[in-house]
């Protein structure tokens, strides 16, 4: 999801279409979070773990 983000962001910018700045912003922080909260053992998404 950041990975996604982080695209969006750099096509967004390159071509200027404010929309895929708009998600790609949205998705990489959504990620970020998911990331920091499965990092510290939380469960998210009803799973304790990613498999």
């Amino acid at each position: 999801m950041i990975v996604l983000g982080v695209i969006l962001l750099v096509i967004g910018f390159v071509t200027g279409i404010s929309i895929l700045w708009t998600i790609g912003i949205i998705l990489a922080v959504v990620g970020l979070i998911l990331w920091i909260l499965g990092g510290m053992g939380h469960a998210f998404g009803g799973r304790r773990h990613y498999w």
